[in-house]
């Protein structure tokens, strides 16, 4: 047999075996075995419906402010001489307490002259009412009818009263200059800022110190409108003042490396809108929040605090988490053959964790808080506690890769 034949036969023979080989592994192959399909039943979390009381909160957040802040000045000249030990930024003072002293000598030298101007004009007044009393006299020896008054000099005595009156009121006023050489704390305060050292000369307007008050601090906290409802707040009228307690407003902060808390109440609204943010502010007012109470904290003025205010009561409402809400108003139950029912349910509120339901749901119920892409009324699922059948056991890792979130 020729070369070129050779080329030719031996890749047919090739191809025909593999042929005659395909077709006989074709013929003896065993039947594939066909099963049923298969329900798929994704793992699911449940909750349990309970009915109970439940009180609506509301979040805000806001900064501790002083309710009131006050600058220091001096109202006499002088050179300072000296201050409290706690006249420095941070220092207490009570109402009254001294602060700093300014020298008062010239004030109280003026003071003793004051007082001798007051007794020379008590003693031009006496002379003056004695020879007013001689005068009348004279005039009723020597004339008749009605005497003039420059004749019996009560003019006089009208003008050495007034000398008196003036150098008695010059008197307080040399007293009270003195009483101001002594700047006292207006009222129950922390220093926020000393301005002023010792040695120093002011005058009169010289700012001394910023100060802030201590018996209470507020925290004003913005909320949205529709917020409001949910809160049982004080609102004024006009010619009508609400005088009720405000809601209970519980705070807390990262504060000295721990959480800490503070209790305090709403006291009043602000009277408008904000018109950038639309958000109403409420203020909030904590009692002396520098002092010990209960191994509480201190609350310092600028510190950043997380409030929860606590607002009205609903009886028998549901709670439930926020992922078992489908649209506005639809829950999945979970019936007692673990399939999926839709039901349309009153929602009370929503926020961000959860929502309150008022009605649609009944004792006992589970609902479904588990995401699902694709859901069907009726659809089988499986949940924790419930026994997985066989197919359920079968298709589990389809079910938890493909079904849920």
């Amino acid at each position: 047999m020729s070369d070129t034949r050779k080329k030719i036969l031996l890749p047919v023979a090739i191809l025909l075996t593999g042929i005659v080989l395909a077709v006989v592994m074709i013929k003896s192959r065993a039947p594939v075995p066909t099963r049923a399909p298969r329900e798929f039943a994704p793992l699911v979390q449940s909750h349990l419906v309970e009915f109970r009381r439940h009180r609506y909160t509301v979040a805000a957040h806001g900064s501790v402010a002083p309710r009131t802040e006050s600058v220091l000045v001096a109202q006499v000249a002088g050179q300072l001489l000296s201050s409290a030990p706690a006249f420095a930024s941070g220092g207490f003072f009570e109402k009254g307490d001294m602060m700093v002293r300014i020298d008062p000598v010239d004030y109280e030298l003026a003071v003793v002259a004051a007082r001798g101007g007051v007794a020379q004009a008590r003693v031009s007044a006496e002379l003056e009412r004695a020879r007013a009393e001689v005068a009348q006299e004279e005039w009723d020896d020597l004339g008749d009818g009605t005497s003039p008054k420059l004749a019996t000099r009560e003019l006089h005595v009208e003008q050495a009263d007034a000398a008196l009156a003036a150098a008695e009121a010059l008197l307080r006023q040399e007293h009270r200059n003195l009483q101001r050489t002594t700047i006292r704390a207006p009222y129950a305060c922390r220093v926020r800022e000393k301005l002023v050292d010792v040695g120093r000369y002011v005058t009169p307007g010289t700012p001394i110190a910023r100060v802030f008050a201590i018996d209470y601090v507020e925290i004003r906290l913005p909320i949205p409108d529709a917020e409001l409802a949910y809160l049982d707040l004080p609102i004024d009228y006009r010619g009508e003042r609400d005088d009720r307690i405000g809601p209970v407003v519980e705070l807390s902060a990262d504060f000295i490396g721990a959480r800490r808390e503070w209790t305090g109440r709403i006291v009043r609204v602000e009277g408008e809108i904000d018109p950038v943010t639309r958000m109403v502010n409420v203020v909030a007012q904590v009692d002396d929040p520098y002092a010990r109470i209960d191994g509480r904290t201190v609350l310092p003025v600028g510190l950043f605090v997380a409030a929860e205010i606590l607002g009205i009561e609903v009886e028998n409402a549901v709670v439930l988490p926020r992922t078992s809400l489908r649209g506005t108003n639809t829950v999945f139950v979970i019936d007692k053959d673990n399939r999926l029912r839709f039901r349309e349910v009153k929602v009370l509120r929503t926020t961000r964790d959860e929502i309150i339901v008022g009605a649609g749901l009944e004792p006992g119920e589970r609902v479904c808080i588990t995401t699902l892409e694709a859901v069907t009324d009726g659809m089988k699922v499986r949940t924790p506690s419930a026994p997985a059948t066989p197919d359920a056991t079968a298709s589990a890792d389809e079910g938890e890769s493909g079904g849920g979130r």
